[in-house]
């Protein structure tokens, strides 16, 4: 686990910070013929503070969610609403984290997250502080001279946390962050992001395929169906904290595991019949 005890910029709390509704929303690409209903009228409110992780079949429409938080894509109906403001476009407040570590390879490792407080106009030394900080907090403050490319796959993601937090977001969106990683790594960083989530208070909004770290990781699981998507199950995760991989073991960790299972299961088999009716 990161050591994030160490760190104590008050500037980092994002207390009452975070409230994301989305009303709704539904979303639809191309026109005519041609149109894709990609999510269906969805409505969803996540507190702030909260961990909620977004799970469902494959194509679902998760991603194309998570990215009308983040507001890469408009909602063709509905809002998207984060602490009172309405989504329009990307924001400093919504911190992103991809599946692919979407590092600038032409720069380091400080410059990659120095480049967020610099574009939002922060002087040069004080960008330069908040990467080494951010660096420290994800323990690869030694690496800050290498380049993307010289770093293992789980070192890179751990870059991309460190640029997402560096403008101090209300709210982290990550589509499936450690997807990549091999499965000791994939463990080590569920564990690190919780550490770095108990001491930042931001709301994290985590879309994954895999169950086990859904469950593992939230306070919530929203389960959608398949395509076109909508939130079918709000799944509250009775697990104490903080976690550790014991909990695998748990009658309460294998019932909501199980539940989810059941739930993806049986979405994934209507999408098959309805395709191949």
């Amino acid at each position: 686990m990161l050591d994030v005890l160490k760190f104590e910029d008050p500037k980092a709390a994002s207390k009452g910070k975070g409230h994301i509704s989305v009303n709704e929303v539904s979303i639809t690409f191309g026109t005519g013929p041609d149109a894709h209903l990609a999510v269906e009228t969805t409505s969803i409110e996540i507190k702030a503070g909260e961990f909620v992780c977004i799970l469902g079949p494959s194509g679902c429409g998760k991603s194309t969610l998570l990215n009308a938080v983040a507001g890469y894509v408009k909602p063709t109906t509905g809002e998207v609403i984060v602490d009172g403001v309405m989504v329009e476009k990307p924001g400093p407040d919504r911190g992103m984290v991809f599946q692919q570590y979407s590092l600038l390879p032409w720069k380091t490792v400080y410059e990659n997250v120095a480049f967020g407080p610099k574009m939002a106009g922060a002087s040069r030394t004080s960008a330069g502080s908040t990467a080494n900080t951010f660096l420290e907090l994800v323990g690869l403050k030694k690496f800050g001279n290498r380049y993307p490319a010289e770093l293992s796959g789980g070192m890179q993601q751990r870059v991309g946390i460190a640029r997402a937090l560096a403008n101090y977001p209300s709210v982290l969106l990550m589509d499936e962050p450690f997807g990549a990683l091999d499965a000791q790594t994939r463990l080590m960083m569920q564990e690190s992001l919780l550490d770095i989530w108990k001491h930042f208070g931001t709301t994290v909004v985590f879309v994954t395929h895999d169950v086990d770290e859904a469950v593992f990781l939230a306070d919530r699981v929203l389960i959608m169906s398949a395509a076109p998507g909508r939130i079918i199950e709000d799944v509250k995760i009775e697990l104490p904290r903080p976690r550790t991989t014991d909990l695998a073991a748990t009658s309460e960790y294998i019932k909501a595991r199980q539940f989810c299972l059941d739930t993806i299961k049986a979405e994934s088999r209507r999408a098959f019949e309805d395709q191949n009716a």
